[in-house]
């Protein structure tokens, strides 16, 4: 590896350590149903965001929230020392994108058949502090 490369490496490296996130793929629900869900809690801080997900009606947001308890377990294992309280934990951004789709078919009438399109997303969760702006 060239020295500007592994240079470079280092930089991205110790730029992800202040970050913390989590991602959850090939969800088995469509986009559409989990953006619902997603923008409940985007910007929110990391307590309220849970209790809205945890009284959410929606089936998504069952996901939703064990991601954000794994981005919060991922934070604090990159920082021992501190405190979720102190550090005003909050939902930095959170995206949802479109995975693969499941194609099946279904007898139409006629001799036809109609596509099926199961479909499944990726959401990225980043977690940001407010004492730090560099998060």
């Amino acid at each position: 590896m060239g020295v500007r490369k592994k240079n470079m490496a280092d930089q991205r490296k110790e730029a992800n350590k202040s970050i913390a996130f989590a991602k959850l793929t090939n969800c088995p629900t469509s986009p559409r149903k989990m953006r619902l869900v997603v923008d409940l809690v985007r910007g929110l801080e990391v307590e309220k965001a849970l209790q809205i997900l945890k009284f959410s009606s929606k089936e998504a947001s069952i996901n939703v929230e064990k991601l954000l308890l794994s981005a919060i377990a991922n934070w604090q294992a990159k920082n021992e020392d501190a405190s979720i309280e102190e550090a005003g934990l909050f939902v930095k951004e959170i995206t949802v994108d479109s995975a693969g789709m499941l194609k099946r078919l279904r007898p139409a009438p006629q001799g036809r058949a109609h596509r099926i399109r199961k479909r499944s997303n990726h959401v990225t969760i980043v977690l940001g502090s407010k004492n730090n702006a560099t998060n």
